[in-house]
């Protein structure tokens, strides 16, 4: 695979900011130079370049090929900016800064230099701003006010160029393209997809996949936000929407354990399309196609009001008094663990905890989750054993990782561009013990038989040496290599590597190996609250009645439950925990609710309530309060301020937002894995979602979605069998 040069290590001493600002780390000030941007007198590192020397003195110079985490490309020319003495102006993103110069942005020069470039890139460009949807947000627009001229002196006609069909996902008008290379440097660098190309020279180029094929990553909405102009922008989202009508609500995703930051767009109470916002230490600017699209699921098979299914086994629709009064009936005629809940992959910190403390005040303290997490040894008891320790961002910084029994690729995809990131400019070096994936990056595979774990852990495997070599090492596995039979001889072999590697290597104090790299937005605050991880306790000991809080997964089938038992679930869409239930009360999903989730870091976040729920679904802590009041065990609290308190005092961290509260006990941890006394299985570790299919549909939600459906038909028979006529 090749490898391109890496930007940022042409910059002495520097870090950019989101911005593109320069911000000197710990270059001595001997070493700076002096430069003067309009008269102004600025110090910069060796290397810095003339754009980014600009921005540190408060100067934009307008651009279209460069972006901050992209490579530089040279091409668009619009940063053309004039040098005093030099004899034509020079692009200001690709040319580092010599001593003394005075950099002139605003002169004559420079603006007409600008002008020409504009005149260029317009000379073709099609008269379709009124039904473009990038109009309001297209750097074309805005840069052509402000730098272009008023007029064009071209007089032959403009050339026009095929559209390309890449997915359901992308919609592309390539006349409007302007070749800035955008899309295909974030394709080839930051998605690690070489799709994207250019073919043709001169006025025949043109920008596209070759031949005609799906654009497959499970990063490439993230195009949409990167193109300047209106040449590729969202399927779903077209002809929908201006960005001016719509109001925009800062929030989290819960799609998968990584708590993406994004901002959700809304008009008229519907969610008109979901926007990646930046979080350096989370996901950059980046958002996956399942968080980008799947937002259409939200307003398919929701439940909006109660029901109770009747005699002839069929759901009949109710007041909220009558369902809730049922329920409380059946929940004061059953006693201690006769009552169980499991909980689903998205649900919210405060439904978790006020659902704990209701089955705790009938006596009752069976509650687990979908998710199934080794016990033996330190279990859940310490938060060591079940985080991601080294933290999302910590990847940039290891020199050598060890993927056990998952695929990022498609469990955590902005966790998995963070590794190619590091693979691409600071060399980390991976391997992998499972079954093969495709990966966006090179890896050593060292087999896939759990005995190779313990073949590390007693150093009789060639790769200790290297591990143990290792500055930096990261060791991930995924959650579901844990969910098997012999989950807790893998966690124990695990935590042994670690600790190995602790002793005999000269890794950093504060430096964590362990990791654990979860699926589910719920899992971490459920494990902080206490409740027991798998299904296990349940099957075992049926209870009279079971509470489905969102469990969708299908862990747990009325077979393996009495004819008599109760099945209650409370959830957003009709999926597959409300098939199987007697009583359904609808609540509220993800962009409805203001609402903690803590990602798979232990990094606690909040949603934010963009539109109300549908119907008469309430949020879930309000519907369990309200149970608790009819059932006689009335919860301490009315509103949401205190159920955060609750939430305070069970675990401090869980409204500590943004901020990761550390694990530790790591010797303690490893003490106690090594009395876990399980075999290992002669079974592959085999990670799940091992295709692109399987990637799109994970939760209720995506699984509701008519766009990820199209996704899953684009791979599975290519993309011409989802191209549809249009309708304009």
């Amino acid at each position: 695979m090749l490898r391109l040069p890496a930007v940022h290590k042409t910059l002495v001493g520097v870090t950019r900011t989101t911005t593109g600002c320069v911000r000197t780390t710990s270059t001595a000030a001997s070493n700076l130079i002096e430069v003067f941007v309009d008269g102004h007198s600025v110090l910069v590192p060796p290397g810095t370049t003339v754009l980014q020397a600009c921005e540190k003195v408060g100067m934009q110079i307008p651009r279209f090929c460069y972006h901050d985490r992209l490579s530089v490309a040279g091409n668009c020319r619009m940063c053309l900016v004039e040098i005093e003495k030099a004899p034509k102006p020079v692009a200001a993103c690709a040319m580092p800064v010599m001593k003394g110069w005075n950099i002139l942005t605003n002169s004559e020069k420079s603006r007409k230099a600008r002008e020409g470039v504009m005149e260029f890139l317009l000379a073709n460009h099609p008269l379709d701003c009124p039904i473009c949807d990038q109009g309001g947000e297209c750097d074309l627009q805005d840069q052509s006010m402000m730098f272009g001229s008023d007029r064009s002196r071209f007089l032959e006609s403009k050339r026009a160029v095929e559209d390309k069909n890449i997915g359901p996902l992308v919609k592309t008008i390539m006349t409007r393209c302007i070749q800035c290379t955008r899309c295909i440097r974030f394709a080839s660098e930051i998605a690690g997809v070489d799709d994207l190309g250019t073919t043709g020279r001169g006025n025949e180029m043109q920008v596209g996949t070759y031949i005609e094929k799906m654009f497959m990553s499970e990063l490439s909405g993230n195009v949409i936000d990167i193109c300047p102009v209106g040449a590729l922008t969202s399927k779903p989202y077209a002809f929908t929407a201006r960005p001016w009508e719509t109001r925009k609500t800062e929030s989290i995703d819960v799609l998968d354990a990584v708590g993406s930051n994004i901002v959700i767009s809304t008009r008229t109470g519907e969610v008109m399309r979901i926007l990646p916002r930046l979080h350096e230490d989370i996901n950059e600017e980046w958002i996956s196609d399942k968080t980008r699209f799947a937002y259409d699921g939200l307003k398919r098979q929701r439940l909006i009001e109660p029901m109770i299914k009747n005699k002839e086994g069929l759901f009949t629709y109710v007041s909220w008094e009558e369902a809730l009064s049922y329920v409380a009936t059946a929940l004061q005629a059953s006693q201690g663990n006769e009552v169980a809940a499991i909980a689903g992959g998205l649900v919210d910190a405060e439904a978790l905890v006020s659902l704990k403390d209701l089955l705790n005040r009938i006596n009752s303290d069976n509650m687990c989750t979908e998710e199934i997490f080794p016990t033996a040894g330190a279990g859940t008891d310490l938060r060591s054993n079940y985080l991601l320790n080294t933290k999302i961002a910590g990847v940039e910084e290891a020199d050598f990782l060890l993927l056990v029994g998952t695929n990022p690729r498609f469990e955590a995809p902005l966790f998995n561009a963070r590794i190619r990131k590091s693979w691409l400019h600071n060399e980390l070096k991976v391997a992998l013990v499972g079954s093969p994936v495709d990966l966006t990056y090179t890896y050593e595979h060292l087999g896939d038989s759990p005995q190779i774990l313990l073949d590390i852990a007693s150093e009789k495997h060639p790769f200790s040496k290297v591990l143990n070599q290792a500055k930096k090492p990261m060791v991930v596995v995924g959650s579901a290599a844990l969910q098997r039979d012999d989950g807790a001889a893998i966690h124990s072999a695990i935590s042994i590597i670690a600790q190995n590697i602790r002793t005999k290597s000269g890794v950093d104090i504060d430096w964590k190996i362990m990791n654990i790299l979860h699926r589910v937005a719920s899992q971490v605050a459920a494990l902080d609250l206490g409740y027991k991880p798998g299904v296990d306790g349940i099957r075992k000991n049926p209870p009279k009645v079971l509470y489905l809080l969102g469990a969708d997964a299908g862990c747990i089938t009325q077979q393996d439950l009495p004819k008599n038992c109760l099945i209650i679930y409370q959830g957003h869409h009709g999926d597959t925990g409300a098939s199987m239930a007697d009583v359904i009360l609808p609540g509220a999903a993800y962009t409805e609710k203001t609402a903690t989730y803590v990602n798979t870091e232990g990094r606690a976040q909040q949603t934010r309530a963009a539109v109300t729920p549908p119907g008469m679904a309430r949020e879930d802590w309000k519907i369990i309060r309200a149970l608790s009041e009819l059932t006689g065990v009335t919860l301490p609290y009315d509103n949401l301020d205190q159920v955060k308190r609750r939430l305070e005092e069970v675990s401090p961290n869980l409204v500590r937002y943004d901020d990761v509260e550390e694990a530790n006990y790591f010797i303690q941890a490893n003490e106690l894995s090594k009395v876990v006394n399980q075999k290992l299985l002669a079974d592959p570790l085999v990670p799940p979602q091992l295709t692109v299919k399987d990637f799109y549909m994970t939760d209720p939600i995506s699984r509701a979605s008519q766009t990820m459906a199209k996704c899953v038909k684009a791979v599975t028979q290519g993309a011409k069998a989802i191209e549809e006529p249009s309708i304009c």
